[in-house]
């Protein structure tokens, strides 16, 4: 064994980068360690996940408004177009820039405290890098994940497309079939769908954007299907035919230039070795770890952080649990931290949010719905932007707010309101004490605190928004 480790980091993404900020407060015996190329480092949200994704929504977003000019009186919107490859180049620019900032902000920095190997578990307290063999007391896997592509598929070549390839792309294609409509699918279909591209989404499930809400679902597929057509509760088959690809879903069937997948993503865990620690593993290849210490629960010594555990990848809560395992692994303790409120937010226009508890997990009896709907929002009708729909949920009793969904403008403001007020755990009625400017978005949200109070069984002896001193 050639070298002794107080902690090993596996993995460069965000919660291996955060988990590293912790570790450096303990000990500078460490080692940060990721096999992937050269050109593959950088987090999953600076190469091909949420950034490179947003610039093009902005693209897409700003060419998309066109549509609005002539009722406003402004006139020529004919006369503009996209030029597909300085839309892809500006992308790949912005995500240049992003992961060179991480990069040069972190491993640039490390010297020979970043190994540029694979990592293998030999035993418990053994890795393999490479040809040599490195021995740990903690060891953090942060190793990330890879999106899910059917064996089947593979064979069709570069017009099958994922995440980790479609932002390579020099040019827009004249048509693309986007397979999977969580929340990648459906801000990607329709950034490509506004920048003129002839998109088709397709969908196992009748929901879209993971969301529980019933007529919040119903609600945000009329929307979206409004700018390109939906599929839904079909499973896809694809094959190759001449130069496209023929995508049948149910009794649909039609031709695309390209593909783009996204079914969800598999967790990294199994190219590590982890069936050489002699314990457990789930279905999915995964070990039972704590979620409020990222501990394993059969071997405490090592820790789970990010889009590996599959269990909520998203980038703050990647950066969160790599803080949570990098201090313990640090301390040498097995310290318990509270979680997040969940939050979950599609960049699609209107932007659908999920915050807190949904319907299917709240006791239908006891709560209440508060609901707005945007159509006669004064701020939303200036914009012209007027579509979409709030759904709050509290304890019909105490009014204590349980959670949120939502499909409407500048929602993900709102949703980070929700968030925080849930974080607080406040009532219906401490919200509505709270200044509302007018006329702003949120006005909205005061809209539906308004119905969910009077839908409870609280009795006021004063308004609810005056706050007695």
């Amino acid at each position: 064994m050639s070298h002794h480790l107080d902690i090993a980091i596996l993995g460069s993404g965000t919660a291996g980068l955060n988990a590293l900020g912790q570790v450096r407060r303990h000990t500078k015996n460490f080692l940060l360690i990721d096999g992937a190329a050269e050109d593959e480092l950088g987090t999953t949200c600076a190469r091909v996940g949420c950034m490179p994704s947003k610039a093009m929504i902005h693209i897409a977003e700003d060419f998309h408004a066109r549509k609005q000019f002539q009722k406003l009186g402004i006139q020529g919107s004919e006369s503009l177009s996209i030029d597909s490859a300085a839309v892809m180049e500006r992308v790949q620019d912005v995500r240049d820039i992003l992961v060179d900032r991480v990069l040069s902000n972190s491993i640039d920095k490390m010297g020979d405290k970043f190994v540029n190997e694979f990592a293998l578990f030999v035993d418990a307290h053994t890795l393999q890098l490479g040809n040599q063999t490195v021995g740990f007391d903690k060891c953090i896997i942060a190793t990330g994940s890879r999106p899910v592509v059917p064996e089947a598929w593979q064979s069709l070549g570069d017009q099958v497309l994922t995440t980790d390839s479609f932002f390579e792309q020099e040019n827009l294609p004249a048509s693309m079939a986007v397979i999977g409509l969580g929340v990648i699918g459906l801000e990607l279909g329709q950034a490509l769908s506004q920048l003129g591209v002839d998109v088709i989404g397709v969908d196992e499930l009748t929901t879209i954007a993971g969301l529980k809400d019933p007529e919040i679902n119903r609600c945000a597929i009329d929307l979206i299907q409004k700018e390109f057509p939906l599929i839904l509760g079909q499973t896809a088959e694809l094959e190759k035919v001449g130069e496209l690809i023929r995508v049948t879903a149910g009794d649909q069937q039609f031709d695309v230039e390209r593909v783009l997948v996204s079914i969800g993503r598999r967790s990294n865990i199994d190219r590590v070795g982890l069936e050489n620690l002699g314990i457990q593993l789930d279905d999915q290849g995964l070990p039972a770890y704590d979620i409020h210490t990222m501990a394993l629960k059969e071997a405490p010594h090592i820790f789970l952080a990010g889009d590996v555990n599959v269990d909520a990848p998203i980038l703050h809560e990647a950066s969160y649990e790599g803080k949570i395992a990098g201090h313990n692994a640090g301390t040498g303790t097995l310290s318990e931290f509270k979680r997040y409120v969940p939050l979950h937010i599609t960049f699609s226009e209107p932007n659908i949010c999920q915050v807190g508890q949904s319907p299917d997990q709240l006791d239908e009896a006891g709560i209440v719905t508060g609901k707005f709907a945007m159509g006669p929002h004064g701020r939303a009708l200036v914009m012209g932007n007027n579509r979409g729909l709030i759904h709050l949920y509290a304890d019909k009793e105490h009014g204590t707010l349980l959670g949120a969904s939502m499909v409407a403008p500048r929602a993900e403001h709102l949703a980070h309101l929700i968030a925080w007020c849930l974080e607080q755990n406040l009532s219906l009625q401490e919200m509505l004490r709270f200044p509302f400017y007018h006329p702003v978005f949120e006005e909205a949200l005061q809209g539906a605190i308004r119905d969910a109070l009077g839908k409870t069984t609280l009795v006021h002896a004063i308004p609810a928004e005056l706050t007695p001193l």
